[in-house]
């Protein structure tokens, strides 16, 4: 009777082993299952009709990412890349809703910080804020937003000094030309040979368009801008002048379209690239508008909407 207890003990330890087991694998394969790759989602609660305060906003903003696993490290790529980028789209628009840069900063560094919990985690977060601000194709592109991030990329112990070198470039040409600050100067060739200087152009706005003979959107911009009546009148009234510049070597292509610029534009080119040898503006996409004021301070950067501009001038105008 002794030895058989002794085999009803066992054979009943094994089974709940097993059956331990078995859970394990159950709950394994249902987390596989769950998270399969490019499958699980973000779930945000932040919801603008619901907030009634400043302080409930801050609160949300605060909570946004609450629901993202910071600490899945490889199994980011369970996480649906586009539904997260559209969350971070979203995230980055409640950001720039009237809060101060040095709050909206804080919170972009906060959210990358707690995205150097693991090396993919970084890279999925540092990819989706490219996508969202850096692109220049984004309707979001935004530098002043750009810059934290990259502030953090450069000195996060994540990333080797190699890892480092195109974030650090990025981040040299985000910091020129900043919104409020006075612009670079421009060294400008106009095809007689003469020359003159950004800074020396004496009227209330200067929009700078970099520009390449033959590119279809640089046509289409320079048609809405001919064909806007506020700009056409501030340029007839002498209280806007439109610096069109070529910032490349083919001179030759140059002068075949020089004819496509409006006469009343200044049209000319950058001669020895010297924009680009100094990357002293982003060129990264053409066309680029810029707009200055009077004493060539930057309202406008890296932008490529005609009615956007008109914007900023009325704005200004009615101060």
């Amino acid at each position: 009777m002794k030895y058989l207890y002794i085999i009803i003990v066992t054979l009943a330890l094994v089974s709940c082993n097993n059956t331990r087991v078995s859970r394990e694998e159950s709950e394994a394969e249902a987390n596989t299952e769950q998270y399969a790759p490019g499958t699980r989602q973000v779930k945000i609660t932040m919801d603008l009709q619901r907030i009634a305060s400043w302080e409930e906003y801050n609160h949300a903003i605060e909570h946004y990412w609450d629901d993202f696993d910071f600490e899945c490290g490889e199994d980011v790529i369970a996480y649906d890349t586009m539904q997260v980028m559209s969350a971070f789209a979203q995230y980055a628009s409640y950001l720039g809703a009237g809060m101060s840069a040095e709050r909206r900063d804080s919170l972009l560094r906060g959210l990358m910080h707690r995205a150097e919990h693991s090396r993919p985690v970084f890279d999925f977060f540092t990819h989706i804020a490219e996508g969202v601000l850096h692109d220049p194709n984004s309707p979001l592109h935004n530098d002043e937003m750009y810059i934290p991030i990259l502030e953090v990329m450069v000195a996060s112990p994540l990333l080797d000094e190699y890892d480092r070198i195109v974030p650090s470039y990025n981040l040299e040409l985000a910091l020129k030309n900043r919104i409020g600050e006075v612009a670079e100067d421009i060294v400008y060739t106009l095809a007689n040979g003469r020359q003159g200087r950004l800074h020396t152009i004496d009227s209330d706005y200067t929009i700078v368009m970099f520009s390449n003979p033959g590119c279809p959107m640089c046509g289409q911009i320079t048609a809405e801008m001919s064909s806007s009546p506020l700009i056409s009148q501030m340029l007839a009234s002498k209280r806007l002048t439109i610096l069109c510049i070529y910032p490349d070597a083919d001179l030759e292509a140059w002068h075949n379209h020089h004819s496509d610029i409006p006469s009343s534009w200044i049209n000319a080119y950058d001669k020895g690239m010297k924009i680009t040898e100094n990357r002293t503006y982003n060129l990264a996409a053409i066309p680029s508008l810029y707009l200055l004021d009077d004493q060539k301070r930057v309202l406008i950067k890296d932008g490529y909407s005609v009615a956007n501009i008109e914007g900023v001038i009325m704005y200004f105008e009615q101060m």
